[in-house]
C-alpha cells in the first residue's frame, strides 16, 4: 500500500511544514491538476487545523493581526501595500489610535485565510491626551 503524501496534522511543526509547502505552492501557480488537488487538500488539512486550535478569538484584534504578520514575516510596510493603506494609518491602527475600517477588515480575513469575524470585534482604542495636558507641555 502507497504511503500518503500528506496526513492529518498532529503538531504544530507538522502545521508549519504544511503552510511553507502551501506558500510555494501557491506561488508557482501551476495549472496542472495534480498541484491544484495538492493545493485543496493542503488548505483543507491546514482549515482543520486552524479550526481546532483556534486561539484568535483570545486575542483583541489588533494582537492577532500582529500575531498573524509575525507568523507570516510581514512588517508594517508590507502590510500597508497589502492593504493599499498609508504607512502612517496602518501605524495608527497598530498603536491603537485608529479602528479597522470595513475595507481593511474584509482584506485582512482574505489575506489571512481567516474569518472576518476575527477582526470585526470591539477593543478599546488609546485615548487620545487631553488638551490640558498639550498646553502644560507647551508652556514648560
Amino acid at each position: 500500500m502507497e504511503s500518503l503524501k500528506y496526513k492529518v496534522i498532529k503538531s504544530k511543526s507538522q502545521y508549519k511544514s504544511y503552510c511553507k509547502i502551501l506558500e510555494e505552492l501557491v506561488d508557482i501557480g501551476s495549472k496542472s491538476s495534480g498541484i491544484k488537488e495538492e493545493i485543496e487538500l493542503l488548505t483543507v488539512l491546514i482549515e482543520k487545523w486552524d479550526e481546532d486550535h483556534n486561539t484568535f478569538m483570545e486575542l483583541d484584534p489588533i494582537e492577532l493581526l500582529q500575531s498573524l504578520m509575525q507568523e507570516h514575516g510581514l512588517n508594517a510596510t508590507a502590510l500597508a501595500g497589502i492593504l493599499d493603506v498609508s504607512k502612517g494609518y496602518l501605524s495608527d491602527i497598530l498603536h491603537y489610535k485608529k479602528g479597522l475600517s470595513k475595507d481593511v477588515i474584509r482584506v485582512l480575513a482574505g489575506h489571512f485565510k481567516v474569518s472576518q469575524e476575527a477582526f470585526n470585534r470591539p477593543y478599546e482604542l488609546d485615548q487620545p491626551a487631553t488638551n490640558k495636558k498639550k498646553v502644560n507641555n507647551l508652556a514648560a
